[in-house]
């Protein structure tokens, strides 16, 4: 195996009220197992049951079975499947195979009716089969957050920068001020020796000085005061500046943004309301489908005994020759009594009938396949309106903030002018009555004190600022420890966005280099006369997601035609015949089965419905696949088995 680690492990399968199986047990080895015989033989449903233990919910139960069960052994390994009839509903429980089967019902078990495989013949989007396994809301939204992330970790580090750029102006600054504040201290020491030396001359005049020591104390703490709300006001102002510049662009921001977008959403609500009721219908119509095809199934099978037993005490079994009715059901040239009328009909006109019954239920199945496409636009659309609307929340709530901040720093200014009218008015009171203290003869003395008075306000007042300065550079120094785990935390930020955006175009990526590789091989292998070329291209276009434009992939199909003559065209996927289109189809399955490694997981392939291919083809289409997978398993028709190398393993009876 190029693949995977291969298996040679031997398969047994036992099953029970499956589809159309009643009970059968069947083994086979790895590489291909043909499932040989006419349809109505319990091929698919033997698929199925396979199916089911693997883990896939996409069974039914027999058609007249309330429970049903299917064992897999493979080695010395088993794995189980129960499955419970309640109501219209069937309920499975065991130990199956695989615990999420999503990729294998995808990409491995490649019946009529898989998504991958009819992608090509629907014209389906091609990459929402690929990725439909991956979570790209889920990988977005992560995305979104990480970018958040960054914007903040780049913001903080801007604002280290800015802040390293003011250390050296802060550095000069507590310079000068340690300079001016040894300066007042020599000065004002000089002035206290003078008041001391002056002082001993005024033993008599104490009272009066202590009074006017007292309005100088009063007046140098006033002034203090005054200072400090001075300081506090510009502070205070420009915080006002900065929260309505933030304001305004709050609202510039608000107003850019469109009316909050509720009433879309409900309707979008509404819109799936309605499709998923529809799905639901289409659901309960596929199943009666479903239960009709397996009866009529079952009854060109023999397989209803209770019917076949009722028939024959009717006598139905003589209306159109000897043996039995199982027997005459497997002569088309045969009559029998239908078991719905009664009358004598060919047994051909009934599988014409259950034929147009199966188209029928595959025209529901696309048209709940729209729907559900339809279901998966709408969601999308609803999650860029819900987003607009978070953001314009976040606005109005930031603006709503900002604006009751406004409000309490105007608050606060205006209580500061109120206080810095008051302590001017008690300033002047202060001198006044200081000057009418000021003596003559102790105009000297008090001018000294005055000075005194002066130079401890502007010494408190430089080493408050000097307190500021240090606890200012002690702080960005701090912050600029921390500048490294910033700038390491954005590039891990960065490096997992990357990872992120990369992780969705690897696997698109790889999805379309894997198919073009192996189309180009089979249509060589396979011979197609005058089909050149079959191959994806992997594109980008803007598209409209709501109110907003994205960037989307897409896979866009083309086709390439030869002439006789030598000429190439370019030919429309609408223009290939059905075997092209099913060889085109089982490739792409092939391809994702690839791109998300699956093998990894199952290592079963399975295939039915291969008719509209032919026989040598189907061989060497099998020969290849083979190559990548433990087991392939494929009903065929007799005729189609034939061309099939003796050497694989058949199984004919189910």
């Amino acid at each position: 195996m190029s693949q995977a680690q291969s298996s040679t492990e031997r398969v047994e399968v036992n099953v029970r009220n499956i589809g159309g199986i009643e009970r059968t047990s069947v083994s086979f080895e790895p590489g291909i197992t043909v499932l040989a015989g006419r349809n109505a033989t319990n091929r698919t449903s033997f698929l199925q049951a396979l199916m089911a233990a693997l883990g896939s919910d996409r069974v039914s139960l027999k058609g007249d079975a309330d429970e049903g069960e299917v064992e897999l052994t493979i080695g010395d390994r088993t794995y189980s499947r129960a499955l419970t009839r309640q109501g219209d509903a069937v309920l499975t429980e065991g130990e199956p195979y695989l615990e999420d089967s999503t990729l294998a019902d995808l990409f491995a078990f490649l019946l009529e009716s898989n998504e991958a495989r009819r992608a090509v013949a629907r014209g389906d989007d091609l990459r929402e089969i690929i990725m439909e396994p991956i979570d790209t809301e889920a990988i977005q939204s992560e995305i979104e957050q990480l970018e958040s992330e960054k914007r903040r970790l780049s913001s903080e580090l801007e604002e280290l920068e800015s802040l390293e750029g003011r250390l050296p102006e802060l550095e000069r600054r507590r310079t000068e001020l340690s300079t001016d504040i040894e300066e007042k201290r020599e000065a004002l020491s000089e002035t206290e020796a003078e008041i001391e030396s002056a002082d001993a001359d005024l033993e008599d005049s104490r009272e009066e000085k202590a009074e006017l020591d007292e309005k100088l104390e009063q007046l140098r703490e006033k002034r203090s005061d005054l200072d400090n709300v001075r300081f506090r006001m510009e502070s205070e102002q420009d915080s006002l500046s900065t929260l309505r510049e933030e304001r305004d662009e709050l609202e510039a921001e608000r107003e850019e943004m469109a009316d909050a977008p509720v009433g879309e959403i409900n309707e979008i609500e509404s819109k799936l309301d309605r499709l998923r009721d529809r799905i639901q219908r289409l659901d309960s119509s596929i199943t009666e489908l479903q239960t009709i095809i397996q009866f009529n199934e079952d009854m060109l099978d023999g397989t209803s005994t209770e019917v076949l037993e009722a028939l024959r005490e009717d006598g139905g079994t003589e209306s159109s020759g000897s043996g039995s009715v199982t027997d005459q059901l497997l002569d088309d040239s045969k009559t029998v009594v239908c078991w719905t009328c009664g009358s004598e009909v060919e047994t051909a006109q009934i599988e014409r009938t259950v034929d147009r019954l199966r188209d029928l239920r595959r025209s529901k199945v696309e048209d709940r396949n729209g729907l559900r496409e339809r279901i998966d636009e709408l969601k999308r659309e609803r999650s860029s309106l819900q987003e607009d609307q978070r953001r314009r929340e976040q606005i109005q709530k930031r603006l709503r903030r900002t604006e009751d901040e406004i409000e309490d720093r105007e608050r606060s200014l205006d209580r500061l002018k109120d206080r810095r009218e008051s302590l001017t008015t008690e300033i002047e009171e202060l001198e006044e009555a200081v000057d009418e203290l000021e003596a003559e003869e102790y105009s000297e003395l008090l001018d000294l004190h005055k000075e005194a008075n002066q130079l401890e306000f502007e010494l408190g007042k430089l080493e408050s600022e000097l307190e500021r300065v240090d606890d200012e550079i002690d702080e960005i120094e701090s912050r600029l420890d921390e500048r490294d785990r910033l700038a390491d935390r954005r590039e891990e930020v960065k490096a997992e966005i990357e990872d992120l955006r990369t992780r969705i175009e690897q696997i698109e990526t790889q999805a379309v280099s894997e198919f073009n590789d192996h189309m180009e091989a089979v249509l060589d292998i396979l011979g197609y006369a005058n089909l050149e070329r079959i191959w994806i291209e992997r594109t980008e276009r803007e598209v409209r997601e709501g109110r907003r434009k994205v960037t989307r992939a897409f896979f866009d199909l083309h086709v390439v035609r030869k002439t006789a003559s030598g000429t190439v065209y370019e030919d429309t996927v609408d223009h290939l015949s059905e075997s092209e289109r099913e060889v085109t189809g089982l490739v792409f399955a092939l391809a994702g089965y690839l791109a998300h490694d699956v093998y990894e997981t199952v290592p079963f392939i399975l295939l039915d419905s291969l008719e509209a291919i032919d026989s040598d083809r189907i061989a060497a289409l099998l020969e290849y696949i083979d190559d990548y997978a433990d087991y392939l398993v494929v009903a065929l028709l007799p005729e189609d088995a034939s061309a099939i190398s003796q050497e694989h393993e058949r199984v004919t009876e189910i």
